[in-house]
């Protein structure tokens, strides 16, 4: 549940945030100072397990649409018009994807889907990598990589399964690397807090994961007691 306080202090930093970029007194571009701001708070609703995070983060895919076409990170750019798909999905499913059509709760994702992911993510970097260095991609291998795995992770979020977090974590280290590579030092500040943030959100979603369901002999075997 998100708390009053909190809500105050992320609104009062996220305005002035704002304002410093608009009124020029820090050497922020305003686009990127909103997908600053929208990310971070999409990420931290997320942590929260708050309906909310949705649309903030289709709001954020759409800044950083605009501020990767002109970083010219193409497959960065694209993998946000795919979140943005993703968000309106995810948003639908954790409101009507429980049982009966009720609340999705977090639960763990199976081998077979983790492991057809991981085959995916090898194949998809591969050549998306190849495409990239055909382009004149900034960076094709560290952004083939980083789109496969958001793309990966993005997907597991959307069923509210908590391997979610770990893909996550491996896609922002490397991504804190990439955009400080090309001078983007605030977007990688904002992965850092995503770091962050995922770390407790990982461990705020264990504590809602739902429990293993009892083997049928040992449900059994306490039956007959």
């Amino acid at each position: 549940m998100v708390k009053r306080w909190e809500l105050a202090v992320t609104g009062l930093g996220s305005t002035a945030l704002l304002l410093a970029a608009w009124a020029k007194v820090l050497p922020l571009e305003l686009t990127e100072t909103l997908g600053f701001v929208t990310g971070a708070i999409g990420v931290w609703l997320t942590v929260k397990e708050n309906i909310w995070s949705w649309p903030i983060g289709i709001a954020n895919s759409a800044f950083f649409v605009a501020l990767f076409f002109d970083a010219r990170l193409f497959a960065d750019m694209g993998l946000q018009l795919i979140y943005i798909a993703l968000g309106f999905l995810g948003w639908y499913w954790w409101l009507r994807g429980g049982a009966d059509r009720t609340i999705l709760r977090v639960s763990r994702a199976s081998t077979a889907t983790l492991l057809t992911l991981a085959a995916l993510v090898v194949v998809a970097t591969g050549g998306l990598t190849l495409f990239l260095r055909s382009i004149g991609d900034a960076a094709p291998v560290l952004d083939a990589l980083t789109t496969t795995l958001s793309l990966a992770a993005q997907y597991l979020l959307t069923r509210k399964l908590l391997e979610s977090w770990y893909v996550w974590i491996a896609a922002d280290i490397i991504y804190i690397g990439l955009y400080s590579s090309r001078e983007l030092y605030l977007t990688a500040a904002l992965y850092a807090l995503f770091l962050g943030l995922c770390v407790l959100g990982l461990r705020g979603w264990r504590g809602s994961l739902i429990p293993a369901p009892a083997p049928a002999l040992t449900v059994a075997a306490e039956g007959a007691r």
